[in-house]
């Protein structure tokens, strides 16, 4: 009877595993199949930072997964970012600014339990926005539409850029 190298297997394994996983790349397109469980509507006071308020409301409500559907009101100061290049990595570009905004879309993601959105703002003159950030102040109010998504999906990787 042959005996077995255990520890030449066990080497074997450890040094395949990291090759295996630093080739194996997503395919082009991943999908993954949800309904919506539940629709909650989440309404931000005057002075409410709106990053936080909605992570509160994430935490409040056990919110693992789930897709923003809609979001207004009006704010009056924001802090978001945008991609400011055309390679990888991709360059960030910070923005912020004080005075009277409408807040006419956000929408993203919750990505087990980590908030993942987008928000337009517009003045008198133009639209523009970005990636929400803490110091986004809400002014007369807020409210965003949530859609709950299974908590047995595994979202955690959708916004990584590095699962390339």
């Amino acid at each position: 009877m042959k005996k077995t190298n255990w520890f030449g297997v066990a080497m074997l394994v450890l040094v395949a595993l990291p090759l295996a996983a630093a080739e194996t790349s997503p395919p082009d397109v991943v999908t993954v199949p949800s309904d919506i469980k539940r629709v909650i509507v989440v309404r931000l006071k005057y002075q409410t930072d709106l990053l936080k308020g909605l992570e509160d409301a994430v935490k409040n409500q056990h919110i693992k997964n789930a897709v923003i559907l809609s979001g207004v009101g009006s704010v009056t100061s924001y802090r978001v970012h945008a991609v400011n290049n055309t390679t990888l990595p991709a360059k960030l570009a910070y923005s912020q600014h004080d005075g009277p905004m409408d807040l006419i879309a956000v929408n993203g993601y919750v990505l087990g339990g980590r908030i993942h959105a987008h928000i337009t703002m517009t003045d008198n003159q133009k639209a523009f926005g970005g990636h929400l950030h803490e110091g986004t102040k809400v002014f007369t109010f807020a409210i965003v539409t949530l859609g709950l998504l299974d908590d047995d999906i595994d979202l955690s990787r959708f916004d990584d850029d590095n699962w390339r």
